[in-house]
């Protein structure tokens, strides 16, 4: 295993053990928090089983609180990048030790969107109600439009390289600063990227190590500055990781082959209405700013 592949998932293990830690302490200081129900352990299951797939958890995630009408709005984001920890954990184990990506590539994209979800957490994590519906509504659309793209043969059928230099690097580095940013707020990095590594000629099957990657650390990255806000549903957080890790395995050893399209078609649909929903939310007078 080469030295920026080693150091990765060494980086991996070691900000996820501080995750777990911080998880732990926090429960602590809640004894009487909420515990997580089946539907939230099925809802981990679903959406993480399509995160394997390549269409990512985050969107129908967020879909999913929407349709059901909890946790609140403003403690979407932090359920997310805490809930689904543990199965991004579990990702960037498998995909970054079978897809031979340029290791420096990899490793340097992932510090990118680290230092990208550690500033843009702290931001995230002092907005208002209102700010957060507004972003994750816009996210939702942005991520139904990406979805319909994949659907529609619109993303650029990219090239055969497994490595990128020069002002191509420097410009994959820079964007996935920004996407680990606007994670954070509930716009998942996985249609982004294989757009931005196809344009710049990179093989499609590279973007998913890169993925996985990051994801594996910003989100305990972003996680731990969540956990420190309590923007976050406990019961929900607990029943994503529950469920997640099984629906990961499942996808990756068992149902590779499955028609994506016929997924990504019904993900479109939910998610749509979801985006509609969050940001007539956001609109109404009830979304008021919360108080502290």
């Amino acid at each position: 295993m080469s030295a920026p592949k080693l150091a990765l998932l060494t980086v991996l293990v070691l900000v996820n053990l501080a995750f777990v830690a911080a998880w732990v302490r926090r429960g602590r200081e809640y004894p009487n928090r909420e515990r997580p129900t089946p539907g939230d352990v099925l809802t981990g299951f679903v959406t993480d089983f399509f995160d394997a797939l390549g269409i990512g958890s985050f969107a129908p995630t967020t879909a999913i609180y929407k349709l059901r009408g909890s946790p609140a709005d403003e403690l979407i984001p932090g359920t997310l990048n805490v809930g689904h920890n543990a199965a991004a954990f579990v990702e960037t184990l498998i995909f970054t030790t079978v897809v031979a990506v340029e290791p420096v590539l990899l490793a340097t994209m992932v510090a990118s969107a680290t230092v990208g979800a550690w500033l843009g957490a702290g931001v995230v994590g002092r907005l208002p109600r209102r700010a957060i519906q507004l972003g994750m509504g816009a996210a939702l659309l942005i991520a139904a439009v990406f979805f319909a793209m994949a659907n529609l043969g619109a993303f650029p059928a990219g090239g055969s390289a497994m490595a990128l230099d020069g002002w191509r690097f420097a410009l994959a580095v820079g964007v996935n600063f920004i996407l680990g940013a606007l994670m954070t707020i509930g716009i998942g990095n996985y249609a982004p990227s294989v757009v931005l590594l196809s344009l710049l000629g990179l093989h499609p099957l590279a973007a998913f190590p890169i993925m996985m990657g990051t994801c594996g650390i910003v989100q305990p990255v972003a996680g731990l500055r969540f956990l420190k806000s309590g923007r976050f549903a406990w019961g929900a957080s607990i029943g994503l990781a529950l469920g997640g890790v099984f629906g990961v395995l499942l996808a990756v050893y068992v149902v590779r082959q499955l028609p994506l399209w016929v997924l990504r078609w019904v993900v479109i649909v939910v998610v749509t209405y979801a985006a509609v929903s969050m940001l007539k939310s956001a609109s109404s007078r009830q979304a008021l700013p919360i108080q502290r």
